[in-house]
This record gives C-alpha cells, structure tokens and sequence, in this order.
C-alpha cells in the first residue's frame, strides 16, 4: 500500500467512516500481530494485546500529527503495548500459582513453531526461527522489528523511533541481539545433532524442557569448548540473508473477526489523543476531568458525588481553621488586657478589673555572675613599676676566614682542523688547479 493511499484512509477514518477503518484494521493487522506475536513468544495474552493496540490507535488518530506516518506511529503504539504488559505482569502483587501459570507459553501456540508451520520453513529458516524462543524478553521485541525490517516491512527510522532511540544506538543494539541469535542456532544445532553429544546430556539432565537464556548461554558454552561440538559454528548463514523476503504470518479469521467488531462498536475503554506515548494498562471508567465535576455519580449515590464530597471537606476544613484561628486571636487578646501597666488599665476601663492586677510582678531571677579578674587602678601621681632590667645581647659567634677562590686553567688551544677531515688531522694546503690538456692539432709553437 502506498504512502498517499494510508494517508487518505487515515483521513476517512479519522472523520468516521466504518469502511476505512475496516480497510485500515485489515492491511495492518497482519503487521501489528507479527510485532506483538514475535515479542511476547505465544503467550496467552498476544491476541488481546493486539485487539488493545490497534483500537487505541483508531481511537488516537485524531492526535496523529503526520497521516504519512501512520505505519511507524502504529508500530510505536504496538511497542508501547508491549511494554504496559509486561509491566502489568512484573507488578502485580501477590500473584498466586494459578496466576503466574498464566504467563507461560502454551506450547501448542508457540509463535516459533506457528512461524515454521505457515510459511512452510526448512533448513536455516526454520533453525532461525526455532532459534528465537532462547532469547530474553528484549531481545525478542527487538527481533520483532529487526525482522520485519529484514522482511521489508520496515525501515531503520521505523525501528529506531519504535525503541525511542537514536539510529546509532539502535545498530549496536541490532548487532548485540544479532551475535545472541547466532549462539541460540548453534543450540539449536547441538541439541538435534545425531547422534547427541554424551556431555550435553549429561548437562541437560536437569533441564524441563523449555527454552531459556540461562540454558542457552551453558549450551552456547559448551558448543565453544567442546572438540565434537566445535563444528556447529561453521556454515552459519547470515539471519538478515535468510529472513530477506518472508512474509508474515496470517492472523487468525477469528482475531479479525474481533477487531473488527470491536472498532465498528467502539468499544475502546479510553480514547487517548496521543495514544503513541501511553504507557500505563487500560483504565476503564471515566477520565480525571470527569471525576473531578462529579460526572461519575452512581444512580444510588444520595451524597452528590467525590465533586460535591470534595467541597463539603474543603468547607469542613475552612471552618475548623476559623475557628483555630478566632480562639488564638482571643486567647491572645486576653492575656494582653490581663497584663499589668498603663496600657492595660487604659484598655481595660469598661471591664472589671482582673485580682492579679494589683499584685507586684515578681523579681526577676538573676543568676550570679563569675567573678571577673580586674587590674588594680593605679594613682596618676604615684611613680611608675620599676622596668626590668635589659640583658645584653650574647656576642655573634666569630666568622670563619673565607677560602680564596680557585681560578680555573683554561686548557691549551687545539690546533683547527678541516671540517671534512678527521679529528686531530691539521688542515690541509689547498688544492693545486689541474692543467688543462692542450688541443689536439695544435702544435704550439
């Protein structure tokens, strides 16, 4: 699908037509559930995921800056989905057996597996694809895009502003992930290798089976140093070459199904104007602004409200300081009509005068003070102390006679010598000028 005709269905659907939403679920769905499917590695949750996502993004299109850019703001939605999942799932307190038995993959569902059997993979793409169940929960959702971008499906500026980064960092990261791919085909390899390596058994004797990065990087470990398993790493096909041209794995006719009907119904808990940058799990019930003016009343709420509730404590509150506030000015006044002096009796004429008024006011307590060291006063006429007496200064210790100066001898002048000859060969006379040959047939007389 072309960049002007997305962005056209955009249009209609932003102002309300069911068949481009219809159209626009059915062309990126496929793409939204490979994401989602790749990243959390058939888990129970993938089909819900993908129905939240693609109504947030129908339910968001009104805050969508850029029509154009529509396939990269779903696949940002989508990684955003991702990431609200699992921090629902790390998060929760308290969670039972029977929950966490929740979050592990059903083996009959694994998205790998599911990879392999649709699009009919042998030899190093089904290894690769088999391969991706051995990474960690980031490194998938980075193989998600990673392979779509190797499909064709996306570019390098879609991935990077998927994972809110830069396109640098973005590479290192690709090629990290990419090195751990390569170590999981090597396991992949080892573990199907006829017949099987006796120490790899004995290693895996303690394995239940599933696939993970502890095991993969003990496998991986022993692949390196073992002389019999040395051999897997050699003939590796690069990923990016086996997953160029592959298509993506159809969705199910009942995920559609739902999605669709869920849009035409529009049944989307929140409609958020930026749903690219929401993060949080959906929150059914209305918003904060409605809270906030009491929209949420129940039918049976005879109080008013949390609106009306929030005035009547603020009132509550305002009353209570009041009076604070009156009984500390009257307190205060009291005790200043009850203090002795001018003031109070001129302020207190009309009252009754108070029976500690004429009372005397106690001393105040004084604390003895520490003895201060005082120089005696000495008479002006009386003659001054006697000074003491000045001792003569000890005579400087007697000067040792200086040692004359010794002179230096200057050393006997060396006679010159030619710069092209060697040291200590005197100069040589100069060169006598050579006689010319006289001509021949000259005779010279």
């Amino acid at each position: 699908m072309s960049t002007q005709h997305t962005a056209e269905l955009v249009a209609a659907a932003r102002a309300g037509d069911p068949r481009a939403q219809d159209e626009l679920v059915g062309t990126h769905l496929p793409l939204v559930y490979n994401i989602v499917g790749r990243a959390l590695n058939g888990s129970c949750d993938v089909d819900d995921v993908v129905q939240d996502t693609m109504l947030r993004a129908l339910d968001g299109l009104a805050g969508l800056r850029s029509d154009e850019n529509f396939r990269s703001w779903l696949v940002a939605i989508t990684m955003n989905r991702i990431r609200a999942h699992w921090e629902s799932r790390s998060g929760v307190p308290g969670a039972s057996g029977l929950e966490a038995a929740q979050d592990v993959a059903d083996p009959g569902a694994d998205f790998a597996d599911l990879t392999v059997v649709k699009l009919q993979l042998s030899g190093q793409r089904r290894e690769t694809a088999r391969a991706t169940r051995w990474l960690e929960p980031d490194d998938r959702a980075l193989l998600s895009l990673w392979w779509l971008e190797c499909a064709g499906e996306l570019t390098r500026a879609d991935v990077a502003s998927a994972l809110e980064l830069t396109p640098q960092h973005t590479a290192v990261r690709v090629q990290r992930m990419k090195a751990q791919l390569e170590s999981a085909r090597v396991v992949e390899r080892a573990l199907e290798a006829q017949p099987p390596c006796e120490q790899i058994q004995a290693m895996t004797g303690t394995w239940d089976g599933r696939p993970s990065p502890l095991w993969r990087k003990r496998i991986a470990r022993h692949a390196r140093e073992c002389l019999r398993c040395s051999g897997l790493w050699n003939g590796l096909m690069p990923a990016e070459g086996l997953l160029a041209g592959l298509a993506l794995v159809p969705v199910a006719a009942a995920l559609v199904a739902g999605v669709r009907a869920a849009a035409t119904a529009n049944t989307a808990p929140v409609a958020f104007a930026d749903a690219a940058t929401q993060l949080s799990p959906v929150v059914s019930g209305p918003g904060r602004a409605a809270r906030r003016k009491g929209a949420d009343t129940g039918p049976g709420d005879p109080s008013g409200g949390r609106g009306a509730q929030r005035k009547r404590r603020q009132n509550r509150r305002r009353a209570i300081g009041g009076a604070v506030i009156a009984a500390c000015v009257a307190g205060g006044g009291l005790v200043y009509l009850t203090m002795p002096g001018e003031k109070g009796a001129e302020a207190g004429g009309a009252t009754p005068a108070s029976p500690l008024a004429g009372a005397a006011p106690p001393a105040p307590r004084r604390w003895p003070r520490s003895p201060r060291r005082t120089r005696p006063r000495r008479s002006p006429l009386a003659p001054p102390p006697p000074r003491p007496p000045v001792r003569p200064r000890p005579p400087p210790p007697p000067r040792l006679p200086l040692r004359p100066r010794r002179r230096r001898r200057r050393a006997a002048p060396r006679p010159r010598t030619h710069s092209r000859s060697r040291p200590g060969a005197t100069r040589r006379s100069p060169r006598r000028p050579r006689r010319r040959p006289p001509r021949r047939g000259w005779s010279g007389r």
